[in-house]
């Protein structure tokens, strides 16, 4: 009896971690993501809205008999942190990562998701940078900040407003969407008029407001998170500016909105989910019904919406692949090519792994709410 023991035993160590917590019956997935500092709220509503998701996954039965643990680490919008955060996941051997938060901590985390094969799923970055060159371990279920600024510039030009300035924050989520605009642009013979930088995780905004108010921009694009968004707002009118503002998704619409209060009036994000506001079915409404199951603070919000959805489309995959394994999550995945989430279509396919292009604008009012 006691050899019979020692053999189960040494037998377990030979198993991966995260294989050995499915004989434990969980599935777990890690979570790099800012829950304090400046971009916290953003990581908030991210994990808020997958728990809604696999909360109510677990509470049917779980996947295949399988409860889903998502495993939240802060790394307050830090990609050094990120990467210590992946670091301690990996030696944790976690089933999956799930839902990190922002474009320079995502790709601290990347050569580590393709060093030791774990899956990489619905970052909530648009940057052309973890699309491309393509890794057979990393999903996207957002368009792409390329696909925001070209609905963005394709706006501004319809409406003859071809005098356009960018405010970036200054590092790689910035530098994409810079991109982004200015490719949008040279389509149409056009280059932007000025450029600002923000440091991230700042607001101190002074030098791009000096940079870029002075020569009266029609319009100005906005890539930075909410906090130093809405500062320059505020600033840029302080000094007079009487044009319109454009943001990217990644802002954070509702923490734009609620850190602007009255001057959010006009202030234009493009948008990337459905419109988790008012009337709505299919995935929207279960996104709804459940926020309202959960009760307390927590409210209807893009970011959460996405949360939400991305946690739906992951399980999905895990109900396709049978047996957990990895590799089998990504072929499960792969062979997701037109799953309809509620209203929302995921196309992924092997060596595609953007599941959407879906892009729209939305306007902020002065009293809280978001208009389509």
């Amino acid at each position: 009896m006691q050899r019979r023991h020692c053999l189960t035993g040494l037998a377990a160590l030979t198993l991966p971690a995260w294989l050995q917590a499915q004989e434990r019956r969980r599935i777990v997935l890690g979570q790099s993501a800012p829950l304090t500092g400046p971009a916290a709220q953003l990581g908030l509503q991210m994990q808020a809205g997958a728990k809604l998701h696999f909360d109510a996954v677990n509470a049917a039965g779980g996947i295949n008999g399988l409860p889903i643990e998502l495993r939240t680490l802060d790394d307050g919008y830090e990609p050094e942190r990120c990467k210590a955060n992946t670091e301690k996941f990996i030696a944790e051997d976690v089933f999956a990562l799930f839902g990190y938060v922002g474009t320079p901590t995502s790709l601290a985390a990347l050569p580590l998701v393709n060093q030791h094969k774990i899956p990489f799923f619905a970052p909530f970055t648009g940057a052309e940078a973890l699309r491309e060159p393509a890794s057979r371990w990393v999903f996207h279920v957002r368009a792409s900040y390329f696909d925001e600024t070209a609905l963005i510039v394709k706006q501004l030009t319809q409406l003859s407003l071809n005098k356009i300035a960018v405010f970036h924050q200054n590092d790689a989520y910035g530098r994409a969407g810079l991109e982004g605009v200015q490719r949008a642009m040279q389509s149409r013979s056009l280059k932007p008029q000025a450029i600002g930088t923000v440091e991230r995780n700042s607001v101190d905004v002074a030098a791009a407001v000096k940079a870029l108010v002075p020569g009266a921009p029609e319009a100005i694009v906005m890539i930075s998170a909410y906090k130093s968004c809405a500062a320059f707002i505020r600033e840029a009118r302080k000094a007079g500016y009487g044009g319109v503002f454009y943001n990217v998704s990644f802002v954070g619409t509702q923490s734009l909105s609620d850190e602007l209060g009255k001057q959010a009036l006009g202030v234009v994000v493009s948008q990337v989910m459905p419109y988790p506001f008012g009337s709505a079915i299919g995935i929207v409404e279960e996104y709804q019904e459940a926020v309202q199951r959960a009760g307390g603070d927590l409210r209807p919000n893009y970011t959460g919406m996405e949360g939400f959805l991305a946690a739906k489309v992951f399980s999905e995959g895990l109900r396709r692949m049978g047996r957990p394994s990895r590799e089998g999550l990504v072929a499960a995945l792969e062979g997701m090519q037109n799953y309809n989430a509620g209203g929302f279509t995921v196309k992924f396919g092997p060596g595609k792994h953007v599941g959407s292009s879906f892009v729209e604008l939305s306007m902020l009012t002065g009293d809280g709410k978001v208009r389509r």
